[in-house]
């Protein structure tokens, strides 16, 4: 029996679960349950994300404490989370007595061991607010290209980093105000100094081989040293011997891993040291495995295990992360209705569905994925409804009405003994978080059986003298089959799994019952229906919900629930940017803008941000490099009309020679739309 720790990222406090999360959630649980079905000792663990400034801010937006907020939230993702069956054996908070403990404790060992240095520095203060501003709430001029409103660490045009102190004409996201520049003590964590053990950390099996490879690019170019602390105003835990300096939210968030686990443990009368303690965890053999996304990689698979190896604790057994979701091959959008929150979903179809489509899309890689709603709606009705349900309604009424429900023995019959034998492919492909592989080899032998179905016509059986035998061999050959398969589902289909054994008449399925047929003589209760199909009726309301839904929290009337990111920049992005200064026309008419078609697009190598456009211009072609990779999926983009600066003076970049720069709008990352113009309009023509 194997000892298992699992976590998945911690959600931020600041806004609702979408089903953008619910890819990472939902892989972590199919795979938690499947390791329960084998018998082994595991434990999931998660907990709400709920300290820095943007937390801070809501709540003083909102006229609440901010542990007033994270309360509310902490209830709201619960319930998303249940409703999705989302199995966590402790869903806690970093807003705890546990995880402040660890926090202390892994900053004081950091410390004693010299890696915890205090370096005066120069930084943004927002006079208004009387706050020093982080990173992210610092937008200005990129002092490389020029692009206008970038934030404080990086630009989303060019790709460039830098400090916030670099930008052009800065000012602050939260009031507009010119930030004043001010010093102030700040402490960091050295991680270059750790940069030989993460060189041997960061391989297989302890990360993919694509999530290796990005990690090598970062450890070859240098590691800087990382700012943990952060200035009062911040909710946050307090350093210790530090007054008015707090513990930068993504320090202690991964160690709200340990907070929780250690709540559950307290709970359970669990060994916490055998989980986390470097010698004991050796000892007992125990195993522990992050879930997260590759945009956190850096975090989790650098900044922790240094944190965790330089301070005495056991590093991850792996970290496995996983892409991003887009919604009919396009990022999800307020406007169509595909910013689908978990809890409107739950009002229009049921949670297993996406579970199931969720499944069938991911695999062990790092891969986007996409949830084309017309792919949804066929694949469930096809595979669920039409080949897995289908088995048990077009056996049970004959068992039922003709034999009491009673079974004969069917072990030597082929099609059962093909059934059986996928068991050990399907859970190497659990294993392996191969799901898509899994439910392939599923819905291949559920077809299988449906073709013996089609070959034994059970429904003319029924209607001939003399075939009661043959009829109840072959239902019963379909009731075993059926259950079979459902063992192979459960991890994706739990809620379904259990209605199936009240229909069975058996306590539950683990793994191990695939080794065994229902006996001669069992009987089956009267057949329910199962799941039914998915009407496009449900999509069409489910979409117009979200419509709605979105329209009145962007006009202040859900107390700004419908935030669309996880992570730690939702308030800076609500800000609205202030009117540049005055020019005149004849500034104006300097820049040529022409419309511009997107005859190809790729993604750059070894770039996060950028994306390699090809742009007609009727007469001629230009390449341009756009940072809008988290926005839009390149294909998406060919052959689409949008608006470029032309007549800009080409810059030399890394990976090649920008032409010019396409017109978008928003303040970056997802949040970045381009524009385009409207139907009529062709390649070359002038923007006035």
């Amino acid at each position: 029996m194997r000892k298992i720790l699992v976590t998945s990222a911690l959600p931020y406090a600041n806004g609702p679960i979408h089903i953008g999360h619910l890819v990472e959630y939902i892989q972590t649980d199919i795979w938690v349950r499947f390791q329960k079905m084998q018998g082994h000792q595991c434990y999931y663990c998660c907990a709400d994300d709920t300290h820095g400034t943007p937390i801070m801010l809501r709540a003083e937006k909102e006229g609440l404490t901010p542990e007033a907020l994270i309360d509310r939230v902490w209830h709201e993702h619960k319930a998303d989370f249940d409703g999705f069956l989302v199995g966590f054996d402790n869903y806690y908070s970093t807003n705890t007595d546990e995880t402040r403990h660890y926090a202390e404790d892994i900053y004081t060992k950091l410390r004693a061991r010299g890696l915890i240095e205090e370096r005066t520095i120069e930084q943004f203060f927002d006079p208004v607010k009387a706050m020093f501003l982080p990173d992210r709430f610092i937008k200005g001029e990129c002092p490389k290209c020029h692009a206008k409103d970038q934030y404080g660490d990086s630009c989303e045009a060019c790709g460039t980093t830098y400090q916030p102190t670099e930008l052009i004409e800065p000012y602050s996201a939260v009031s507009g105000a010119a930030p004043e520049r001010r010093e102030s003590v700040h402490h960091f964590f050295t991680l270059g100094r750790c940069a030989d053990f993460l060189h041997d950390w960061v391989k297989p099996p302890q990360v993919q081989p694509e999530a290796g490879n990005k990690l090598n690019e970062w450890l070859d170019s240098g590691l800087t040293d990382w700012d943990i602390s952060r200035d009062a105003p911040y909710f946050g835990f307090e350093i210790p011997d530090a007054p008015g300096k707090y513990f930068y939210v993504w320090l202690d968030a991964p160690i709200g891993y340990m907070g929780s686990f250690r709540h559950l443990c307290e709970r359970e009368g669990l060994d916490f040291d055998a989980f986390w303690d470097r010698q004991r965890a050796a000892e007992a053999g125990t195993e522990l495995y992050h879930f997260v996304g590759k945009d956190i990689l850096y975090f989790h698979a650098l900044f922790w295990p240094a944190e965790l190896e330089h301070s005495g604790y056991r590093t991850p057994t792996a970290v496995f992360a996983h892409g991003f979701l887009t919604v009919d091959g396009q990022k999800m959008s307020k406007s169509r209705g595909t910013f689908i929150t978990a809890s409107s979903y739950l009002k229009h179809l049921k949670p297993e569905y996406l579970r199931y489509y969720f499944a069938a899309k991911l695999g062990g890689g790092i891969e986007d994925i996409d949830l084309s709603l017309d792919d949804f709606v066929a694949r469930v009705n096809s595979d669920l409804i039409g080949k897995y349900v289908n088995i048990a309604s077009r056996s049970a009424g004959f068992l039922v009405k003709r034999f009491g429900g009673e079974l004969v023995a069917v072990a030597d019959q082929r099609i059962v003994q093909r059934v059986a034998q996928g068991a050990d492919e399907i859970a190497a492909f659990y294993e392996a978080r191969e799901y898509g592989k899994a439910l392939r080899k599923i819905m291949a032998l559920a077809a299988e059986v449906n073709g013996y179905t089609d070959e034994e016509k059970p429904w003319e059986m029924a209607k001939q003298e003399g075939r009661d035998a043959q009829l109840q061999l072959v239902c019963s050959v379909l009731i075993n089959c059926f259950r079979l398969l459902t063992i192979y589902l459960k991890p994706v289909m739990p809620e379904l799994a259990a209605g199936v054994a009240k229909f069975l008449n058996v306590d539950g399925f683990q793994w191990a019952d695939g080794r065994t047929l229902l006996p001669a003589g069992h009987k089956i209760n009267k057949y329910k229906h199962l799941a039914t199909r998915i009407e496009p009726k449900q999509i069409e309301a489910l979409l117009e919900d979200n419509k709605v839904n979105m329209e009145a929290a962007d006009s202040g009337h859900s107390q700004a629930r419908h935030a669309e990111k996880q992570q730690h920049e939702a308030e800076a992005a609500t800000v609205v940017e202030p009117i540049m200064e005055t020019i005149g026309i004849e500034d104006f008419n300097k820049i040529d803008l022409r419309v511009a078609r997107i005859v190809d697009a790729n993604p750059v190598q070894g770039a996060d941000k950028l994306v390699q456009l090809t742009l007609d211009l009727g007469g001629e072609q230009r390449n341009v490099f756009a940072g809008i990779k988290p926005a839009y999926d390149p294909e998406t983009l060919k052959g689409k009309l949008t608006v470029m600066a032309a007549n800009l003076a080409p810059r030399k970049m890394r990976f090649g020679v920008s032409e010019g720069m396409v017109l978008a709008a928003g303040p970056g990352g997802q949040d970045l739309f381009i524009l385009s113009p409207d139907e009529g309009a062709q390649p070359g023509m002038r923007v006035k």
